[in-house]
Formats: structure tokens, C-alpha cells, sequence
């Protein structure tokens, strides 16, 4: 994978890259595994504005993806596929009974690559089997928080988990956010690194590729009035109120703690902020 420039025919076109589509065989769908995709502009079911700064947008349509694949299949990979929905790479498979699905793909997988899926998968790139036959050390993707109920973790444009330990029924993982946690030895991860590495690399470059993706502009607090924003107002000078930032409603965001789930707070080992703390 590389990252393709522009020539500078405009100051935007100077800035802009792009990722190469080398990797990508087909441009059309398979029509039975996808479905229309409508745009909610960030509101919930009352209308109420839930994600800020998000509307318009080209129209697109979403790929059914299947992150619990059943066991013991033999995969053949069809085509390797851009999906608008994400950031990595979809690969349309096709199992031995004829049976089409999408996975994400990783960086190992060509057309015509083949894959298979269970307990008896042997230790390959792009398998996908318990964690409990995985070696320790290996990368892995696509991973299970509940075993059965398909992957959850690990899914992004270049990412990858390492196992690092397993002990008492439980893996210890270590995920890209530097986060150290623990998940059931049952639960199923692929092996391997998720497609589309370079995507964190990518410069937009012009504010309308942002604009056909469906984000709208942001704008910053301390340029508002002080009736619009916390950080607003002043006599246009240095910027800033000497409070510590805070969100359009008043509420603190730095070191604020946005994670509540108490149920699971014994799975993570180490949290991701822990270098961060002095």
C-alpha cells in the first residue's frame, strides 16, 4: 500500500493525498449482501442532534458485513472491495456450499486467496479460530468480546491486538489503544493485521472531500460569544478564560472519565491513559 499525491494545480490539490486502490478488484457490489443506507444527520428518533456536525454527504450503500462467520468453512476470497462505510477493505468470500459473505479484509488476502474458520483452522494468516488454539505473541483482529456473538474489537483500517498471555480460562490482549484487558479463551479472533494500513496517513486536503463524507465544519469555542460557549467572549486579544476546557454545555472534558461500565472493569489489566499519567 501507498500513499498517492496530487500535482499542484490549486493550494488544496498541494496538500491532498490519497490512498492507492491497488489492492481493490472489483467496483460493483454484490447486490444480494447489501441494503439502502439512510442518512440520519446525527439525530436520534426524536430529532434531537445526538453526534455534532454531521449532514449532507454523497448517498451510499451499506455492505452486510458478517463478523460471526460459522465454523469449519473453507472461504475462497472472490474480490477485494472499497466499502464507504469504513476504513478498511471488505473481501466478498464464498464458502464450499456456494454461500457468499463480506469480511473485513487484512492485509494477507488476494483474489483467490483461501481461509477457513473453526477449532480444527490450522495457525494462518486470515483464519479465524478461538483464542485457545491462537499461539501467544500472534496478531490478531476481528475479535470477540462474547464468545458467539461475533466480532467486536479490532476492526479499523490497519489495526491489530497482540496476545500476549492466557491463564485461568482467559487471553490477555493488548489493543491497539495501548488498553491491556482480558477476554474469554473461547472467544474467536483472526489472525492477522486489518486491511488499508496507510488510511491514518491520508491528508483531506480540501474542506468538501470532508463535505461528501457527511461532516460538516466545527467550529471552536473561543472564536464564539460568550453567550454561545464557555471558552467564548474576550476583547479579541489572547485567547482563552483561565477555567479548564469545557464542552458548549458546561461540562469538563480533560481527564473527565467517559467509561461507566462497572460490570467489566475487572477485564481491563491496564487502561489505555496509563502512560499518560506522570
Amino acid at each position: 500500500m501507498s500513499i498517492k499525491a496530487y500535482r499542484p494545480t490549486t493550494p488544496a490539490q498541494r496538500q491532498k493525498t490519497t490512498q492507492d486502490f491497488d489492492q481493490i478488484t472489483t467496483k460493483k457490489p454484490l447486490k444480494s449482501l447489501t441494503k439502502a443506507k439512510k442518512q440520519n444527520a446525527g439525530k436520534n428518533n426524536q430529532g434531537r442532534i445526538t453526534v455534532r456536525h454531521r449532514g449532507g454527504g454523497i448517498k451510499r450503500h451499506y455492505r452486510i458485513l458478517t463478523h460471526n462467520l460459522p465454523k469449519d468453512l473453507i472461504l475462497t476470497v472472490e474480490e477485494i472491495e472499497y466499502d464507504p462505510n469504513r476504513s478498511a477493505r471488505i473481501a466478498r468470500v464464498k464458502d464450499q456450499n456456494g454461500t457468499y459473505y463480506y469480511v473485513t479484509a487484512d492485509t494477507n488476502m488476494t483474489k483467490g486467496s483461501t481461509f477457513k474458520t473453526g477449532e480444527k483452522a490450522p495457525v494462518e494468516t486470515s483464519n479465524r479460530l478461538p483464542l485457545e488454539q491462537i499461539p501467544v505473541g500472534t496478531m490478531v483482529y476481528a475479535i470477540e468480546l462474547t464468545p458467539g456473538r461475533g466480532a467486536q474489537m479490532v476492526r479499523a483500517a490497519g489495526s491489530s491486538a497482540q496476545l500476549m498471555a492466557k491463564e485461568n480460562g482467559y487471553a490477555t490482549l493488548k489493543m491497539p489503544s495501548g488498553e491491556v484487558r482480558k477476554v474469554l479463551v473461547s472467544c474467536e479472533a483472526s489472525i492477522g493485521v486489518v486491511s488499508n494500513p496507510q488510511h491514518q496517513n491520508i491528508k483531506q486536503g480540501a474542506a468538501g472531500r470532508r463535505r461528501r463524507k457527511g461532516i460538516r465544519p466545527t467550529v471552536r469555542g473561543v472564536v464564539m460569544n460568550a453567550c454561545d460557549h464557555p471558552h467564548g467572549g474576550g476583547d479579541g486579544g489572547r485567547h482563552g478564560s483561565g477555567k479548564a476546557p469545557r464542552t458548549p454545555w458546561g461540562q469538563l472534558t480533560l481527564g473527565y472519565r467517559t467509561r461507566h461500565n462497572k460490570k467489566t472493569n475487572n477485564m481491563i489489566v491496564r487502561s489505555r491513559h496509563e502512560g499518560k499519567r506522570k
